[in-house]
């Protein structure tokens, strides 16, 4: 999101708390698992009605319904609320406000997680390789029939996955 829509996001947000139409209020469960139960069954009836391929306009609004339910419900535990007027357009502009660091961190915090499964998955297939270049080595000199099987299994499904991979990075 380019630097000057935040700009307006962050200016409309201040003018929408100075006008009242968003404000500050103590936090009620009831009211916050209305808006995730809302979020899910919007999104619940969403796949219903594609699945019977009855109205693609009713499957984008309830879509977009189950997006701005849980858009409700983080800026409400974030502690605002919203008032009936323009809600949408509020809704718009204080999740870009209220929401756009956390999902930068969970994002870079998902990156991390998967930057990791990287590496680790990387070094795992470097070392399946190496180990398979030894075992041939042992196992072509040194090993009794009833290991040559179990060892050739794991062999060959590391060889499927070790090839798969290279085919793909080629």
């Amino acid at each position: 999101m380019d630097e000057n829509r935040i700009r307006i996001a962050e200016k409309n947000f201040k003018r929408y708390l100075d006008e009242g139409l968003i404000r500050k209020i103590p936090f009620s469960e009831i009211i916050y698992r209305t808006y995730l139960n809302n979020s899910l069954e919007s999104l619940r009836v969403a796949e219903e009605i594609f699945k019977v391929k009855s109205s693609p306009l009713w499957v984008v609004v309830c879509s977009y319904y189950s997006m701005f339910y849980i858009a409700c419900a983080y800026i409400y535990k974030k502690g605002y609320k919203t008032k009936h007027e323009i809600v949408h357009q509020i809704v718009n502009e204080s999740i870009i406000v209220l929401a756009r660091h956390d999902l930068e961190k969970h994002f870079l915090e998902e990156y991390e997680e998967e930057k990791e499964k990287a590496m680790t998955s990387t070094e795992n297939l470097l070392n399946d390789y190496e180990f398979e270049k030894t075992k041939r080595s042992q196992f072509q000199y040194e090993t009794t029939g009833e290991i040559k099987e179990a060892k050739a299994k794991t062999s060959l499904e590391r060889a499927k996955n070790f090839v798969a991979v290279m085919r793909g990075i080629l």
